[in-house]
This record gives C-alpha cells, sequence and structure tokens, in this order.
C-alpha cells in the first residue's frame, strides 16, 4: 500500500473527505466531520490510525504483532496503529479502513446516516 493508494482508499467512500486540524503533515479523513483515520502519509514505515472494534482490536494486535498495534496517542481500547506498507495483504488493509468507516458511520445520528445512504 503506498500514500497514495492509501489517500484514494480513504477518499473513495461516501461524504469522506481530507483535513488537516494537527498541521499540513497529518492526514485526518473524516466523514461528516467524524475522524476514521489519521495518517502521516510521508513516514516511514507507512502507518494508519484506524478505529476498531474492541474485540476485534485485541485479536488483530495478536495475530499481526508488531504490524497492528494500540493506536498511537487515541484511545487504545478503540483505535489500532496499522503499519500497510508490505507487511499486510492491501485487501485486509482495505478491509480494516472500510470497517473503520463503517464504525464511525454507524455511530452518526440517525438522520445523517440516512443522508449517506442517500448520496
Amino acid at each position: 500500500m503506498t500514500p497514495d493508494r492509501l489517500r484514494a482508499l480513504c477518499l473513495s467512500f461516501n461524504a469522506a473527505a481530507e483535513e488537516f486540524p494537527f498541521g499540513p503533515d497529518a492526514s485526518v479523513f473524516k466523514v461528516l466531520g467524524k475522524m476514521f483515520a489519521l495518517s502521516r502519509l510521508d513516514a516511514r514505515p507507512l502507518t494508519v490510525n484506524l478505529k476498531c472494534d474492541p474485540q476485534d482490536a485485541v485479536r488483530l494486535r495478536a495475530g499481526h504483532e508488531g504490524l497492528i498495534v494500540p493506536g498511537y496517542h487515541m484511545n487504545k481500547r478503540h483505535w489500532n496503529t496499522v503499519t500497510v506498507d508490505g507487511g499486510l495483504p492491501d485487501r485486509l488493509v482495505k478491509e480494516l479502513v472500510e470497517d473503520s468507516y463503517d464504525l464511525v458511520v454507524a455511530g452518526l445520528p440517525r438522520a445523517e446516516r440516512l443522508r449517506l445512504d442517500r448520496a
């Protein structure tokens, strides 16, 4: 997964936007103002913070030791930092990004979720 592919993946979701609230180096991907991914796209190794179901987070960390770790500067129960530049299959990275987006959307008010479904 390259930085450009990661950016394109995050922006491929309905109503997704890239913002820079932490400075020009930190890309924050949001849906309707709520963050679902955070990455320094110029960092090596390339990592992304993603929201995750707490039970899945523990399982993923155990199954991909060193590549999926508790979220850096995030709530460690709900966020993972995922190294995406080679150690994990791109298919898994895509699933993790999509799961993060879906978790955030599920937490939106019903009216906003319905608005996303129509867009």
